[in-house]
């Protein structure tokens, strides 16, 4: 092996942010074990947008929520930044969604008695950020919100709501983006302005993306559309 391939920093580059290999999922129910993911290979490279397709129930979610290390996998191996997390215990998996992950869903999850800015802001404390809160409306600021900070959620409407999470998922400038259905709550005009922002945000911050969506020509602005069918990826089409 030569100097080059040794070099750690070589390796780290090339490495993809996402490597997923022989996943399975199962959770036990009334009529028996269920399989929700069966063998899941992906890798997802750095700075690569992937628009995750597929029917309700093809276990797009369930990927997304054990690459957030917010469900255990069965068995398999996912790695996230070189760093193996199916292993971990909950504190270090914290650790992963405070450093690495940024997490985007279709229902907010605002804290509805925390302003705008205590939202965003929160996350950036409890990750020891010392300038949480000038981050924070740095971060309200990109998403167009800079006159919004002191509402609380209820004050606000749907598309704000989102922009809020937005700006409080990229505001620790995570490597790694997911985001499940993020306009599904929304109309067509608002859904499209939170699209935008999120791949511009993303584009400027060079973000890794996963983008779980119904919406075809959504999926289409990203760089490849994985296809899950019954709990497997049965096709990567790239755009």
């Amino acid at each position: 092996m030569d100097a080059i391939s040794r070099s750690p920093l070589i390796t780290q580059s090339i490495l993809p942010l996402v490597r997923i290999r022989d996943l399975y999922l199962t959770v036990p129910s009334a009529a028996g074990v269920v399989n929700i993911l069966r063998g899941v290979d992906l890798d997802i490279g750095r700075g690569e947008a992937v628009g995750l397709v597929g029917p309700s129930g093809s276990g797009k979610t369930s990927l997304l929520m054990v690459l957030a290390g917010l469900e255990r996998a069965t068995s398999g191996s996912v790695a996230v930044d070189g760093q193996e997390i199916t292993g971990l215990n909950e504190d270090a998996l914290a650790k992963l969604r405070r450093e690495k992950v940024g997490i985007v869903f279709q229902s907010f999850h605002l804290i509805p008695t925390m302003t705008a800015l205590e939202n965003v802001s929160i996350p950036l404390e409890l990750a020891g950020v010392r300038d949480a809160e000038a981050r924070a409306r740095v971060a309200l600021d990109a998403v167009g919100l800079s006159h919004r900070l002191t509402h609380l959620p209820g004050q606000l409407s749907g598309g704000e709501q989102q922009r809020t999470a937005l700006a409080r998922a990229f505001a620790p400038e995570p490597a790694l983006l997911l985001a499940d259905e993020p306009t599904g709550n929304l109309d067509h005009a608002t859904g499209e302005t939170v699209i935008d922002l999120l791949f511009a945000l993303r584009q400027r911050m060079g973000t890794t993306l996963l983008l779980i969506t119904h919406d075809r020509d959504l999926a289409a602005r990203c760089d490849r559309q994985v296809h899950m069918s019954d709990g497997r990826v049965d096709e990567v089409v790239e755009v």
